[in-house]
């Protein structure tokens, strides 16, 4: 029976074709709006290094509504400007505090990677965290169903949150 599938299959391959895909301009759409956030506190340069992963097609399309400019994340030529857009839109979207102090993120640069982007960022020199409390909406101003996913790891212990839109806050206590 399963021979005579392949045959069926192969015949109709011969008279129709194989079954091809038409590429397009637009991104392809994906119906789970989620980004990561990864936080994690280096002990040796007891600093917080945190790693923002975002879907390339959402992050293009958020920077051009907010910022009203054609966005090409790929595109090296243009790395610099969009570097540019990068930093404000997550210096805007992203804010921890270390306990109740705030915690000042240096923007280090973005890369494509695959389908994603990861944004990294680092903090200045800081004591090691007891509680990280952060605010994180990014592409909030653009789905009302984003996820943000966070995970903050201090001294090799990782906790982990899921925030929904339209709730912003997340806290954890090491």
């Amino acid at each position: 029976m399963y021979a005579l599938f392949n045959y069926s299959l192969l015949f109709c391959y011969m008279i129709f074709g194989a079954p091809t895909y038409k590429s397009t301009d637009k991104p392809a759409f994906h119906p789970l709006h989620v980004s990561t956030t990864d936080i994690s506190f280096n002990p040796q340069d007891k600093k917080l290094e945190v790693i923002c992963t975002i879907f390339t097609d959402d992050f293009e399309a958020v920077l051009a509504k907010q910022y009203h400019a054609k966005t090409d994340l790929s595109d090296t030529k243009v790395h610099a400007a969009m570097d540019k857009l990068v930093k404000d839109y997550v210096d805007h979207h992203v804010q921890l505090k270390n306990a109740a102090t705030a915690i000042k993120l240096n923007y280090l640069g973005f890369e494509k990677v695959k389908e994603v982007v990861n944004v990294y960022l680092e903090s200045d020199t800081a004591t090691t965290p007891k509680r990280v409390d952060g605010s994180i909406n990014l592409l909030y101003d653009l789905y009302t169903d984003q996820m943000n996913i966070v995970h903050i790891t201090v001294n090799g212990k990782r906790k982990s949150t899921k925030i929904d839109y339209p709730e912003t806050q997340v806290s954890q206590t090491f």
